[in-house]
């Protein structure tokens, strides 16, 4: 058995199905694959797969990097790999990505900005909630994965959540 399978074995040994409702803020900073069933208010981080199954209501600013709706959503989602909208999706809202599957009969009011794979320094303080300064100093100091690309920083987003995955940010 492979590495990879071992992390998967893992991830899937990490899976939460929740079938209430619930209001407030969910975290989970190791990969976990979480499905909603309920009713949910608040706010969601996420790392592995969140389902929002076919029975679900929610209202929420959601971050995580898989994500696959089957239910009724409304707020923000970025994702940092995938969104899937299945067939009986309702979802209201803007959503960033790099990558969009919208499978026929799945219903999606908003927004979509599809994420580059590379980064410039208001994109990537965007991302990591950090003020531009702090972004150009780690970058000139070298504590943060960049290029310089003449005059601009360039940031490549899988490096940046390899980065973030082994908490440089402090």
């Amino acid at each position: 058995m492979g590495l990879r399978d071992n992390n998967r074995r893992e991830i899937e040994d990490k899976a939460i199905d929740i079938n209430a409702n619930m209001q407030g803020t969910l975290s989970f900073k190791d990969p976990v694959n979480l499905k909603i069933n309920g009713n949910f208010n608040g706010t969601m981080e996420c790392r592995g797969t969140l389902t929002i199954g076919s029975t679900a209501s929610v209202d929420a600013h959601i971050i995580g990097d898989n994500i696959v709706i089957a239910g009724k959503v409304r707020g923000e989602i970025i994702a940092k790999k995938m969104i899937v909208l299945m067939p009986t999706a309702v979802l209201n809202g803007n959503i960033s990505t790099p990558k969009l599957n919208i499978v026929e009969g799945a219903i999606f009011q908003g927004k979509c900005q599809m994420l580059d794979e590379f980064l410039d320094v208001d994109e990537l303080s965007k991302y990591l909630e950090i003020e531009t300064s702090s972004i150009l100093e780690l970058a000139k100091s070298g504590k943060i994965p960049a290029a310089r690309n003449g005059d601009n920083w360039r940031f490549e987003r899988s490096r940046i959540d390899e980065w973030i995955a082994t908490e440089k940010v402090k």
